[in-house]
């Protein structure tokens, strides 16, 4: 991480007298030890900082004042969601303001007609849900925290969940958002018509990972709730064979409302837990979510079951009522928690490859467990590839933390080398930072500084994150033409 400026720090009297002012609320600046440390750490608690102070502004004029004073006096922002993220891209700093958009919590206008829903950023994932589903909507991305995680902490990763395959990630379901820039300008970017003319910043601005601004608002689509869904539990004698059926199903044209895959640890520990009825004499589960008209969904029940057949399945269950459904996706979304009752700690990691690849990664998983002697269970959004390896450990042994990060990086890069990439919808913040130049080569990462330095030229939205090597703007403002020239020679030149 940039090692903290002691001009900054020497200035931390001034600095919490100019917050007070910009927000007179109590309670508002937080600057005792005490009650900095539920901030000095994300999801990811590997890592830890205290911050500077943390502030909780709550109106997008306080916003744009800290922003501006920030700008102006050279001091360092780390904007923050709930906390629930994964990469560590709320990690604190010594020397920034931490901005906590926790009061931001208001349902703002529901429209019905053009089926969209405007909220703040710090309203829930579920919180959505909850505001439209008495009239038969929802909102579709889901992730597995979606009953505590932010809409702006989705807006900064890119949040996908186990309803993302059909319905899309978070940037596919988002339509306009009101952002402001470390400058304190006031931006609105998309909305609620089909397309915006010019650049798509909103698709820059979604997993931008609050580097380049803090979302103050946000507008989503809400659908109409299938008129019918049913979940299938399918289970195998191999990953490999789990794997292979999840490609043969996706090969049939048929693209599952969820197709989630879990290997014999994670459903041990999930069904110690849930009691969600998972079978223990199984080496990989499937769980299959159909939706649609009922005729629909009947149809598909049995093709995706004859699929099953032919891949090797050795059991099988359909949900009959809702209540089963839902409790079928309730193991699913508390794998993360049981797995935290067999372990002292666990490291969820996040990578995507390519679904060919399944059966290769996870047997390299399983070499990578063996020479690392570290526990390893898999859950993962097995229709689109993205992968969520729990990597079990106790960080009060020595060196088995190192060892847990050491066999993360390792998935991770076995990942980009089938084809695959580092996240699927963590995000890069701290954890994948220096494995960057696994997945591109420096002049990739210079272009996408570049456009960091356009909105935030002096670097210092949520610095340390995302980027290995920062450069400053005087070394990026050159791209010599003979190096892409030299990169692809088949480019016609004028």
């Amino acid at each position: 991480m940039p090692e903290p400026d002691p001009s900054v720090l020497a200035r931390r009297g001034d600095i919490i007298a100019t917050m007070r002012d910009i927000l007179p609320a109590p309670g508002a600046v937080i600057t005792d030890a005490d009650s900095l440390r539920p901030y000095e750490c994300d999801g990811l608690m590997a890592y830890r900082q205290l911050p500077m102070i943390v502030v909780l502004p709550e109106t997008v004029q306080q916003v744009a004042a800290i922003l501006k004073y920030c700008h102006d006096t050279k001091i360092r922002v780390v904007p923050r969601g709930a906390g629930t993220g994964l990469s560590g891209g709320a990690l604190p700093m010594a020397d920034a303001i931490t901005i906590s958009m926790m009061k931001f919590n208001r349902v703002l206008e529901i429209d019905w007609d053009n089926r969209a829903i405007t909220v703040q950023p710090g309203v829930t994932n579920l919180g959505i849900t909850r505001a439209v589903e008495h009239r038969g909507f929802y909102y579709a991305p889901d992730p597995s925290s979606q009953i505590a995680c932010s809409i702006g902490g989705n807006i900064a990763e890119n949040s996908g969940g186990v309803h993302c395959l059909k319905y899309g990630l978070t940037t596919n379901n988002v339509l306009g958002l009101e952002m402001v820039t470390i400058t304190g300008e006031i931006l609105r970017l998309g909305g609620k018509a089909l397309d915006a003319s010019g650049y798509d910043l909103l698709g820059i601005i979604t997993g931008s990972e609050g580097l380049l601004g803090i979302v103050t608002e946000v507008t989503v689509r809400i659908l109409r709730k299938p008129e019918t869904a049913r979940a299938m539990l399918l289970g195998f004698n191999s990953s490999e064979a789990g794997g292979n059926c999840v490609a043969q199903i996706i090969a049939e044209g048929i693209i599952p409302g969820g197709l989630e895959m879990m290997d014999a640890p994670a459903i041990r520990a999930t069904e110690d837990f849930v009691h969600a009825g998972y079978p223990l004499d199984v080496e990989a589960l499937l769980l299959v979510e159909l939706d649609g008209p009922k005729v629909e969904v009947d149809y598909l029940i049995d093709r995706v079951g004859g699929i099953a057949d032919g891949c090797g399945a050795v059991y099988a269950r359909i949900s009959e009522t809702e209540e089963e459904r839902l409790l079928f996706w309730s193991g699913r979304k508390n794998a993360f928690p049981a797995i935290g009752r067999i372990s002292p700690d666990y490291m969820c990691m996040d990578g995507t490859i390519p679904r060919g690849r399944l059966a290769e990664v996870l047997t390299g998983m399983q070499v990578l467990s063996q020479r690392y002697g570290l526990r390893v269970a898999n859950v993962f959004h097995a229709g689109d590839g993205n992968l969520h390896p729990l990597i079990m450990f106790d960080a009060n042994q020595p060196g088995e933390l190192e060892r847990a990060e050491e066999f993360g990086a390792d998935i991770l890069r076995l990942c980009v080398a089938v084809g695959g990439c580092l996240s699927g919808e963590h995000g890069i913040g701290v954890e994948k930072r220096d494995l960057m130049p696994e997945m591109f080569t420096e002049d990739d990462m210079k272009h996408q500084e570049r456009l960091k330095l356009a909105f935030d030229e002096d670097q210092l939205l949520n610095p340390g994150k995302v980027f290995p090597v920062l450069h400053g703007c005087g070394e990026l403002k050159t791209l010599h033409a003979r190096s892409v020239a030299d990169k692809f020679p088949d480019i016609p030149r004028f």
